[in-house]
């Protein structure tokens, strides 16, 4: 260790992107590769715990990030990764096209299935308080080919979103100073629609954000606290506002479009609750993770979405739905009842939104990227920890510079499109995951129950399956297939309860109604995903298999190395 730190941090040979014996040379990845079969079998039935993700991968970073952080800075944390562009862009569009008045109730609906992966999320935290979040607890409970796919998405997420986020806020800070959208990009001829309208300004908020969360965790908490507090003021002044212009009347009819319409709102406005996963990477970092976490996690989750349910009730009774602006909202609804200047405050709210969600989203990519990196799913050299700021600079700079090309070139519509079947598929994988915690412990549980326990889950997930399938189909109005699927997710969830006794019951803080709480998760998650359109599964099938390339050329024989602790001293 003490001659890996005299070398520093800025290192960029061979052996710190691949250490692995697999890649010292042509001969021994040829025999790597000729292995490849028995070793993804391996890897396929391999565990890790929690010993080897808290304390044995910490060491590949060769320095601890600084334990900084309180429950205060997580709420607030929480608050600046989830509050963004979402309810003010969503709201509106999904009031007028889908919901109409009810656009409230697609709010409770989305939020109680967010909090659902909230409490399974806060389990993991609180009993595995690493930075690699959903990567590590799947690698524990799951294996390392479920963490790789996972781990894949969590990176596309994280780039993409990054890029997306970055794109509105241009068009939002074009709107603060008065002019459309696009004003502020450069136009080129020389790449198709979509990507002609090039945007420096979406490039060095990017960057500006990922600097600031390099430079430190504590300053990133202290201007965090600042941009959220200010960003709150806006949210509750448009609330009050609201409903001191409000007309009962712009409530009827309350369902326009049918419950069909406030479920398919639902499916779309859940993306508004988004990034609260980031706080689980920081449990590194925080000081007291088993009180912290919880009260982090459950508690600005809870405030947020009655908060969401507010903005979108004050809404719907400023304006009828019909005359909802489904592009600018609240703008629109404020000059509505003479209050024209509330556009500029809106847009600013929604700046603000969108500079925290940059700034705590460049922490939490960075720390998922970390753990990863300490697997040596991906080169070793990103799981360096900085030896003064105590955070993982070079795992910010993989998410950044790709997030920034993209964001320089890439439409938001053909960013948008890529995000949400990705971040439904982690929450999908996090439930199923706690409930293997929960009752299967290796060399412990009996086969016999492990058996039940694999059909138990089955028939959840299956079922789950299926009642998003017949969603899908659109048969009108009819309920006969619910009839089956839905009792059979009742009796697999049942079947859990009486007849798989649970094997491990949590230390400090647990998901209350286990399995109910899983089950119900995997189901609304499963659902959701039933609602996108089938662009967004080719789309995951296309990234899906080009992960499945690098799994088998690359990260399959790295993290086999790592296991078999064939990994050539760094010099």
């Amino acid at each position: 260790m003490d001659g890996e730190e005299e070398r520093g941090y800025w290192r960029w040979s061979k052996k710190d992107f691949f250490p692995e014996e697999s890649f010292q040379s042509f001969t021994t990845y040829r025999a790597a590769l000729s292995q490849t079969c028995s070793r993804f079998k391996n890897r396929l039935v391999s565990r890790s715990d929690d010993e080897n993700e808290r304390v044995e991968l910490r060491k590949q970073s060769e320095h601890e990030m600084k334990r900084c952080l309180t429950w205060w800075d997580l709420v607030w944390f929480g608050f600046g990764s989830v509050i963004g562009a979402g309810i003010f862009v969503l709201t509106g569009q999904e009031a007028r096209e889908q919901a109409g008045p009810a656009i409230v109730l697609s709010y409770v609906v989305s939020g109680f299935s967010a909090m659902l992966s909230v409490f399974c999320y806060t389990e993991f935290s609180v009993e595995v308080p690493v930075a690699g979040g959903s990567f590590a607890y799947l690698r524990i409970e799951l294996g390392d080919f479920a963490a790789f796919i996972t781990a894949g998405n969590i990176l596309l997420e994280s780039v993409v979103g990054t890029a997306a986020v970055g794109r509105a806020w241009t068009s939002y800070f074009a709107t603060l100073l008065n002019r459309n959208p696009d004003d502020l990009r450069v136009k080129t001829g020389v790449f198709s629609p979509g990507f002609n309208l090039l945007d420096p300004i979406a490039v060095v908020v990017i960057v500006s954000s990922a600097t600031l969360a390099s430079i430190s965790t504590r300053k990133t908490s202290l201007l965090n606290w600042i941009a959220s507090g200010v960003n709150t003021i806006v949210i509750l002044f448009v609330i009050i506002a609201g409903f001191l212009h409000a007309e009962t009347s712009n409530l009827t009819p309350f369902l326009p479009y049918g419950p069909e319409g406030v479920f398919r709102a639902a499916a779309v406005v859940y993306f508004a609750y988004t990034g609260f996963d980031s706080i689980a990477t920081m449990a590194e970092e925080t000081k007291n993770p088993s009180r912290d976490i919880p009260i982090g996690l459950l508690g600005s989750m809870s405030i947020i979405t009655v908060i969401y349910c507010l903005m979108a009730l004050s809404l719907s009774m400023m304006q009828k739905y019909t005359d909802i602006d489904p592009n600018a909202a609240y703008s629109v609804a404020f000059q509505s009842v003479g209050m024209k200047w509330g556009k500029y405050l809106v847009a600013l709210g929604a700046l603000k939104g969108m500079t925290t969600v940059l700034l705590v989203g460049a922490l939490g990519q960075a720390r998922y990227v970390t753990h990863i990196a300490r697997t040596h799913m991906i080169p070793p050299l990103f799981a360096l920890v900085h030896p003064k700021t105590g955070t993982p600079i070079n795992a910010n700079l993989l998410v950044t510079i790709p997030s920034a090309l993209i964001a320089l070139f890439s439409g938001l519509d053909v960013l948008a499109s890529l995000l949400s079947i990705s971040t439904l598929f982690i929450f999908t994988m996090i439930p199923l995951a706690l409930l293997v915690r929960r009752y299967y412990v290796r060399e412990v549980t009996p086969r016999a129950h492990l058996l039940k326990l694999i059909i138990c889950i089955l028939l959840v997930v299956t079922s789950s399956m299926g009642t998003s399938a017949y969603w899908g189909m659109k048969l009108n109005g009819s309920w006969i297939g619910y009839t089956v699927t839905v009792p059979l997710w009742f009796l697999g969830t049942l079947g859990i309860v009486f007849f798989v006794p649970q094997q491990r019951a949590p230390k400090v803080w647990g998901v209350p109604l286990v399995p109910w709480i899983p089950c119900l998760s995997i189901a609304t998650n499963i659902f959701l995903m039933g609602s996108l359109e089938a662009q967004a599964f080719v789309r995951f099938g296309v990234c899906t298999l080009v992960m499945l390339l690098y799994y088998f050329l690359f990260g399959l024989h790295a993290t086999f190395d790592m296991a078999h602790q064939q990994i050539v001293p760094r010099s």
